[in-house]
Parts: C-alpha cells; structure tokens; sequence
C-alpha cells in the first residue's frame, strides 16, 4: 500500500524539489549562455575570453565580461577604526607628554592659551566631522578631547589651585566634567562615548566630598546610595546601550557598597537608637530598590525584588536585633524573613514580587545554616564513645557528646528549627490554599509541596535532638527520645503521608508521599545509627537499643511493600543483630578470635531466611549483608589459625546451604568448595603438617572418582565441576608447601604429576586438567629454576634487562594483530573444552 503524505507535507516536498528544479535551470542557462559568447567571433581589442569562476552570478545570456564593471571595495571597516583608534592613541600620547614634560617651558599666559586653543578645537572638531558624515574621525577626535579635559583639570590643579584639598578639587572637577560632557553629548546625540563619559564623571563627586568633608561612614553611605539612585534612573530612562550599561554598572557598584555600609553600622550599633539611622539608609535603599524594580525588565526586576527585601529585613531586623540579646539575634532576623512572605497579598510585578520571594528564601537559607550544625554534632557527637565502650553512664546529654559545640551560644537554634518546620508543615497540610494565594506569583507544583513536607519532617526531628542537648536532659532520658524518634521516622515511612497527601491521590503511591517517604527512611537510618553510637557508653543501654532497632527495622521491612524500602530496613536489620551478637560475645569476656563462631549465627539466620524468600528481591540484599558478618567474623579469627580453620569451615557449611537452593548454585557452590580448602589448608597449617598429601589424596581420589561418574552420567558436565576440586585439593597445597621445601623430591613429584595431568587434559580436550596442571607445572619450574635465574641475572650487564624488554615489546608491537589472532584462536581451543 503505497504511503501518501499530508497536504501540507506534500506541498513542502513540491516547493523543494521545485526550487532545485530551478536552481539547476539557472546554472545550465548560466552556461549556455558563456558558451554561445565564447564562439562568437572577437573583436580584436576583445578581452580573451576565460573560463568563469564558481559562483560569478552574472545574467544568463549576458557575455562574460561585459556586466558593468564595480570598484574595488574600500578597506574593511574594521581597518578604518585601527588607524583612527591609533591616531587618537598617538595624539592622546603627545598631549599627555606636552602638559607632563613641556609645561614648564611656557609662561602662563602661553599654557593657557595653549590647552584652551588644544581642548576647544578637540570638542569643536567632531560636530564638523559628523557634518561631512566622518563618524569614525568624530569619536576618535572626542575621545582626545576627552583626555584633554582630565589634563585641563590636572593643569588646573598643578597652576591656578596647588594649595586645594585634592579630594575636594576632584569631587567639583568630576561634577563639572559630568555637566560638560552630558551637554556636550546631548549637543552631538550621533557621538557614543561623551555621555557614557558623564556617565562615569556622575560617580564620584557626592562620594569625594563626602569623604573630603570628614563626614561619619552614615554619611557616606548616604552619599554612595544617592549616587546609585542617581545611577538606577539613567539605567532605566538613558538613551543608548553604552549609557545603560555604563550606568547598570555604577549601580550595581555604588548601590552594593551603599548596602554594605548600612550593614555594617546596624550590626555594629549598640542600642536601637543607634541603628536607626542605618536602618533609614536600608530602607531607602529598599524603597528605591523596589521602585526600580517596578519598571525594569524581568531578570533585572527579579534582582531588584531581592535587593529589596534583604536590605528590609537588614534594615528592620537591625533595629530589633540591638534590644534582643546576642543568642536570638538570628530569630529576630528570621522573623523579619517571613515577613516577606506576605508579599504574596501585595499587587507587585510578577517579576519583583518573585525576588521579594527569593530574599525570604535566602534569610531562611541562612538562619538554617546557622542553625544545622549544633544538629550534626548531636548526630555524629557519640563517635566518641567507640573508644571506651561501656565506660558508663554520662552526667548528661551533653557529656555523650563532647565539648565540640558551645552549647550555650546555641539556645534558640531549636526556635529557628521549629519556626521553619512550622512553616513547611503548615505549607504541606494547607497546600491548595497557600497555591490559591501565591497564584499572582509563583505557581508550584506538587514537587514542591514534596520537599515542603520532606523539610518539616527533618527539621522537626532535628528540633527535638537539638532541643535536648541544650537542655541538658539525662542520658537515659535522650536514649529513649532518640529511639522514639527514629520509631516516628520508621511509622511515617511505612504508612506513607496519611490522610493529607491522600485526599488528593498524592498518598503512598503518590510524589509527594515518596518524597516524605524517603526523607523519613533516611531520617530513621541516621537517627539509628546515631542513637546505636549513644548508647555504647552502658551495656544495658546497648542492649536495650539495639534490641528495639532490631524488631523495629524488621517490623518495618515486614510491613511496607516497596522493594527498595524494604531492602533497605532488612539490611538495616541484619546489621543491628549483628551487632547485638557482637555485645553478647563481649558480655561473655570472650576474646575477638573466640567471638568470630558466635558471630556466625546472624549469617546463618540470613541464609535460612535466603531460602525462605527464595526470588524475593529483598533475598540478596539480606544475604550479602549476612556475608559481611561471616568476613568479619573471618577477620576476628585471622590472629588464631585452629579458630580461623573452624570459621572458614562453618562458612563453608553455609555456603553449602544457600547452594542447595538453583539460584545460588553457581555463586555459593564455587565459595563453598574454596572456603572448604581454604579451612582444610589452615587446619593442617595450624597443625604444622609437613606432608599434606597424607590428608589431601584420600580426599583428591574419591572425588575425581565421583566426577568420573558424572561426566558418565552427564557428558555435557564442565570438567571443572567434576575433577577441578578433587585436584585443586591435591595441587594447590602440595605447591605452597613445595615452593618452601629446599629438598627435591616434593617439587619432582609435584611436576610429574602435574606434566601427566597437562597431557591427560589436552588429549580428551578437559579444560581444567589443562589449565589446572600447566599452571601448577609452571609454578613449580619457575620455582625450581629460581636460583639459577638469579645468578644469571647477577651476572648480566644491567642495560641487558631492559634492553631486552624492549626488544621484545617491538616484536609483539610489530606482529601486534598476529598475536591477537593467536589468542582469539586459543580462546576458541579452551572455550570448546569441557
């Protein structure tokens, strides 16, 4: 069935093909035509005819080289302001080396006449050039003029005034050069640099004379914040791109420092009366910040809603900070931040209202980092009881967690906690209304409302750790609320959100339940840790915690149905048996390499509980985590060998087990043979047998008989599950005890038995008796020609070595690809093996 395209699709094809059509005409008849020319007989002055260029673009029919001759084009633009930029560059040069070095030489009537004469004919120069339309020669010649101004003022300064206040002269000359400059521009609206020029002269007289008049840093202020208004109406009202952007820098500059310096008088002042004045220069600064705001373009309205709200709050909470003591000065600011949010009720700009937003955003921001870190240490604090485990009870709250914080300063970090997970709860329950609200504003979704109630679930945690360790409670007394707490953290993310976050399909299944969920399993895993640690400093404590946190996490796991959740709390919960086995073995005086085989009992908990969840994804999680206790447990018998032998071996047996099961098999069996030979080796180690073949061939025989049978049975059967362990269990010890025996029938025998073994495997094409016995053989040739490599070694010249590494990487770089093929090839030999 033959596909036709939409109408509108069909016509475009058309319209394309049509214009290649045409494309195609063009340049055939383009050819044409200079064919036909060119057999045209010639007039004798005619030009030889050539043959024309790629892309001439003359009419068809029109004779090469008959189209109206053009003139060469001038030079580049670009050209043209290099060599006026250096005259101007010269001529700037000159003037400056004139008044610097010859001014001297002139009496005074000749210097003045000179720089009036110089300077007049520089600012006249560039109206007669706009004239003749040389707008280039105009701004280059105003830009000297330019210059001439600022060394008629340094001349002026030098002559007719030396004695004047230096900052005092400059602040007038600048006034004086913006006044000139900005009628001088305004005179010649086509010149771009004259009013930028006034621009800048704008900046600094208020500042000048104030600096020169002595006036307080108040005053100063002022000065900078005027200028900056100043600087904000020409960002907003100036003609020309140059001077906006002159005009947008001066702004940011002078407004910043205006910003800065009534900061800095608020937080310094020593009572409310003295940060009343700070506090009117901010509050201007923010009336004038939000009336800009009003008119300028989005991003830049956005901006002056921040500046805006920040210099209120700094303003405001200046002055109530200075009648609080220093502990609450953060709240009071805090406060003066959530002030701002009812901007949402005032009929401001989008854009402004939403920097408004963003300065309540930030004060919060702050107060919360002032804030968290008295949370860390309550967190992390009980580190410190790792060192002296069970070393008894602290005085308090405080004494579990060290000396890290001054908890005195930190009394209303629990206020600003519970203000702000206030304010994010009552954000979360009361969702729809506050979107209502803010509509005119801001629109958020329902990620947002997620992380609302992801932020008040944390913060409101964090509150009451916090507010315990200022209190000082007793030490049982912060145990149990830490327990508690991490049960709290444990129901919300198992039973989700509730009713809230239901009532409008955001529950359990839902974003923002998701988002709470998460914040809460993540809340309860750090909070178990961090009470676990607490409570190391009693032995009953320890117990006591442990315990709850074991049926806690197991509850949860039974509880929720997600996989990851639930993966998550088992593995949480394997880990606090473990460790609760680990605190019996120390009641029971035992001694780390004593304790490894009780630890052991959590593993094997996991593995029975592997086959009871079978497919389960939560099943491999809880296994591995149960693995890691029976490698601690190898870890704490590596010191004793008898005790290390038994653990491997009871590690061994369990590996067994979990084999039993198909989906294990392939792991498990594999770990189950190596850590039987493995615990086989160190038993007979530890025994200090020095003819381990007496143990390993009664062992090596029937199990290479038993794998004669299966290959029988099952000839598909790999061969290295039929004879790879009853060799390996020969092979292996037999080389490690060779390769330390100086006598030289172990190592004989060993590489006879090895050489058959090589041969048996390449004659039936058996992968492992190849592989097995011609990695042993090498072993052991290598370790019997060890000494003679050595003295040979010893006697060549030392350039020799790596001369002949060398040579030997050039010829396997130089057959590079033929050795690939040899090993791809052998590959193939041992992939088809059995």
């Amino acid at each position: 069935m033959e596909h036709v395209p939409p109408p509108a699709e069909e016509l475009a094809l058309l319209d394309r093909e049509l214009a290649q059509l045409d494309a195609r005409r063009a340049h055939l008849l383009t050819r044409r035509a200079w064919l036909v020319g060119a057999l045209q007989p010639q007039a004798p002055n005619a030009p030889r005819w050539s043959t024309p260029p790629v892309g001439h673009g003359w009419a068809p029919g029109q004779p090469w080289g008959s189209g109206p001759r053009t003139a060469k084009p001038s030079a580049p633009r670009s050209a043209q302001n290099v060599l006026l930029t250096l005259g101007g560059l010269l001529l700037t040069v000159a003037a400056v080396a004139f008044t610097l070095v010859s001014w001297g030489s002139m009496g005074i009537g000749g210097r003045s006449a000179v720089l009036a004469l110089v300077t007049l004919a520089a600012l006249a120069a560039p109206a007669v050039l706009l004239r003749r339309k040389l707008a280039a020669t105009a701004e280059a010649l105003a830009a000297l003029a330019l210059v001439l101004t600022l060394l008629d003022v340094y001349a002026i300064h030098a002559v007719a005034a030396p004695d004047a206040d230096g900052l005092a002269f400059t602040a007038v000359a600048s006034a004086v050069l913006a006044a000139l400059w900005a009628a001088y521009g305004l005179a010649l609206g086509k010149l771009h640099l004259p009013l930028p020029a006034a621009v800048f002269f704008v900046q600094w007289p208020l500042l000048l004379g104030a600096w020169a008049a002595g006036a307080p840093a108040i005053v100063v202020g002022w000065a900078l914040l005027v200028t900056g208004v100043v600087d904000g109406a020409i960002a907003l009202w100036g003609k020309g791109l140059g001077v906006r952007v002159t005009a947008g820098i001066g702004l940011a500059v002078m407004g910043s420092a205006a910003l800065l310096v009534g900061l800095g008088e608020s937080l310094t002042a020593d009572g409310p009366l003295g940060a009343l004045l700070p506090g009117a220069l901010l509050l201007t600064a923010a009336v004038a910040a939000l009336a800009g705001a009003w008119r300028a373009p989005d991003g830049y309205a956005q901006v002056g809603g921040a500046v805006a709200g920040l210099a209120a709050v700094a303003a405001v909470g200046g002055v109530l900070r200075a009648a609080v003591p220093g502990t609450w000065q953060v709240p009071v600011y805090l406060l003066c931040g959530l002030a701002l949010l009812f901007v949402v009720r005032v009929r401001l700009p989008r854009s402004a209202g939403r920097g408004v937003l963003l300065a309540a955003g930030a004060v919060l921001a702050g107060a919360l980092v002032w804030a968290l870190p008295p949370v860390a240490a309550v967190l992390l604090g009980p580190v410190q009881l790792v060192a002296e485990v069970w070393a008894g009870e602290p005085d308090g709250f405080r004494g579990a967690l060290g000396a890290s914080m001054p908890w005195s300063e930190m009394a209303a970090a629990p206020v600003v906690l519970a203000v702000v997970a206030g304010g994010l709860g009552a954000a979360f329950r009361w969702w729809p209304a506050l979107v209502r609200v803010a509509a005119p504003l801001i629109t958020p979704g329902a990620k947002v409302r997620g992380a609302a109630g992801a932020g008040a679930l944390g913060l409101g945690w964090g509150t009451l750790l916090l507010a315990a360790a200022t209190l000082d409670v007793p030490y049982p007394v912060a145990v149990a609320l830490e327990t508690v707490l991490v049960a709290g953290l444990l129901a919300v993310a198992v039973l989700g959100v509730g009713a809230a976050g239901a009532a409008e399909g955001t529950g359990p299944g839902g974003g923002i339940g998701s988002a709470v969920r998460v914040s809460a399993l993540v809340g309860a895993v750090g909070g178990a840790v961090s009470v676990g640690l607490l409570s190391l400093a009693s032995e009953a404590a320890t117990y006591a915690v442990f315990g709850a946190l074991a049926l806690l996490f197991t509850g949860a796991a039974l509880r929720t149905r997600a996989v990851v959740e639930q993966a998550v709390l088992a593995v949480a919960a394997v880990v606090w048996g473990t460790v609760l086995t680990g605190c019996a073995a120390r009641s029971l005086g035992l001694a780390p390499h004593e304790a490894a085989p009780l630890l052991l009992v959590v593993p094997a908990v996991t593995v029975g509980l592997g086959a009871r969840l079978r497919r389960h994804p939560v099943a491999l999680p809880v296994e591995l985590t149960g693995a890691l206790g029976g490698l601690l447990a190898v870890g704490l018998a590596v010191g004793r060998a008898p005790f290390l032998a038994l653990v491997l071996a009871l590690c061994g047996v369990l590996a067994a087990g979990a084999a039993v099961r198909p989906e294990r098999r392939p792991v498990a069996g594999y770990l189950a043979a190596v850590l039987f030979v493995a615990a086989t080796w160190v038993r007979l180690a530890a025994s200090e047998v020095s003819v381990p073949e007496a143990y390993t061939l009664p062992v090596t025989v029937p199990a290479l008989v038993v794998g004669v049978l299966r290959r029988r049975k099952d000839p598909g059967a790999s061969s290295w599950t039929a004879y790879g362990p009853g060799l390996a269990a020969t092979l292996l010890p037999s080389l490690a005890v060779a390769w330390t025996d100086p006598d030289w029938l172990r190592p004989l025998l060993l590489g006879v038995a090895a050489l058959v073994i090589t041969l048996l495997g390449a004659k039936y094409r058996l992968q492992a008796l190849l592989l097995l016995g011609g990695a042993v053989l090498a072993l052991d040739t290598l370790h019997e020609l060890a000494p003679y490599v050595v003295q040979v070694a010893g006697a060549l010249p030392r350039w020799l070595p790596p001369a002949l590494a060398g040579l030997l990487l050039l010829a396997v770089g130089a057959t590079y690809e033929q050795r690939l093929r040899d090993a791809r090839r052998l590959k193939d030999v041992l992939g088809r093996m059995r």
